[in-house]
């Protein structure tokens, strides 16, 4: 356990406005995505090495959702129960060890059963690096620091798709050794460098019953649930319909790595400049802009049109980097933040239960029904943010009115 004086020393040294650990979370994260080639090429793999049909790879992507849904309340409680450093580096490391069971994997049962583990300990780290930045960093350096995590994903994702995509032109084995590696390598980074920084004596204190009694913070998740179930059919359905109309898994790979490449380059210019808006508008506008570039891609059917389609709907996502984790750090009660990251990370678990289970049957009835109906509902989720906006900013004021530094 790392000595209070050592902890207060390693938050008093800031480097950019943001203190030390947060950086070295930065680190850790760009090496992790920097491996993340599994998951966006896991559609691709099931029907190429385990000959299923799409509609069965995708109930098995729902059992890594599946997997995924418990994780965040589990780890949710953990993170404030045990702390959010061993929670973190508890879950990339057994991540890590799930990922070597399932690329080593012969029989369809194992691969369910390694999904559905996956799922559980991929997730975990969520609630923990969320609740660990709003412990770290003040209301006011919120938007910039979740931003700056949010680049720091793509900034490795962005080379891990290009190198996801050749890789498995080669063979699926080295995508799950060197996922599997980063992982190891950042819970490891978590626990020798990171201190300790959730509140300290009162993690006792509430439960998941308070978190479920917030019914703003269950609005912002159910808006966040439309918003995951549109967005996840990049990883879900979309290779697998360019799979559909001949493509090969590498020009997944090069559309994927021009959404990283767009938010690396443009995010740092935009980030200072739209931390300065409400969150909530500013989220809502990003939601539009996303279904608007997941609409175009049921006109499209070529490497280029699907690679146009990917920057429409990034250009989304630069917009709305880091507004949900501000406002969800806004709403939550310091001893809860595991809590509520983890409530409002279930989302994102549903959606990937959802997305493939749903999107999979609407990509073999007709491509564009598909992309027409989650565009749809990208509208759906920013009017939907829109209407919380005014009691999401009432939450923000009193809470800054009250806790003033915020951590």
């Amino acid at each position: 356990m790392v000595h209070p004086s050592a902890m207060r020393a390693a938050l008093r040294l800031r480097i950019g406005g943001l203190p030390r650990p947060f950086w070295i979370l930065f680190a850790g994260t760009v090496i992790n995505r920097l491996g993340t080639m599994v998951e966006p090429f896991i559609g691709v793999y099931l029907t190429r090495e385990h000959g299923v049909s799409v509609s069965a790879a995708g109930l098995v992507m729902a059992v890594f959702g599946a997997g995924s849904l418990l994780s965040q309340p589990v780890a949710g409680w953990l993170t404030d129960r045990l702390g959010r450093r061993i929670t973190l580096t508890g879950g990339m490391l057994t991540t890590s060890v799930t990922l070597l069971l399932l690329g080593h994997s012969t029989t369809v049962p194992a691969v369910v059963a390694a999904m559905f583990v996956l799922g559980v300990a991929v997730d975990a780290y969520r609630p923990a690096s969320q609740a660990l930045v709003a412990d770290l960093v003040g209301p006011e350096d919120r938007p910039r620091a979740y931003g700056l995590l949010f680049w720091a994903v793509n900034l490795g994702f962005s080379g891990s798709m290009v190198a996801g995509g050749w890789l498995a032109q080669a063979g699926f084995t080295w995508l799950f050794w060197i996922n599997a590696l980063t992982c190891a390598a950042f819970g490891t980074l978590v626990w020798r460098a990171i201190p300790e920084a959730g509140p300290a004596g009162d993690r006792e204190a509430g439960g998941f019953r308070d978190v479920l009694r917030d019914r703003l913070m269950l609005g912002c998740v159910l808006v966040n649930l439309v918003y995951m179930f549109v967005y996840l059919q990049a990883y879900t359905t979309l290779p697998l319909a360019m799979a559909g109309h001949g493509l090969p898994t590498s020009a997944y790979g090069v559309a994927m790595s021009v959404n990283g490449l767009l938010i690396v380059v443009f995010q740092p210019l935009t980030l200072g400049r739209l931390a300065r808006h409400d969150p909530s508008r500013v989220l809502a506008t990003g939601f539009a802009v996303i279904g608007a570039g997941f609409a175009l891609t049921g006109l499209v059917s070529s490497a280029a049109g699907y690679t146009a389609a990917v920057a429409l709907w990034t250009a989304g996502e630069v917009i709305a980097a880091g507004m949900a984790s501000t406002i969800v750090a806004s709403l939550a009660p310091a001893h809860l933040r595991g809590r509520y990251t983890g409530l409002y990370g279930s989302a994102w678990s549903a959606g990937s239960l959802l997305a493939p289970l749903i999107g999979t049957r609407l990509l073999s009835v007709d491509p564009r029904l598909l992309w027409f109906t989650v565009g749809g509902l990208g509208l759906l989720a920013a009017a939907g943010q829109l209407a919380l906006a005014p009691a999401v900013r009432r939450r923000a004021e009193r809470a800054r009115a009250l806790v003033p530094e915020g951590v």
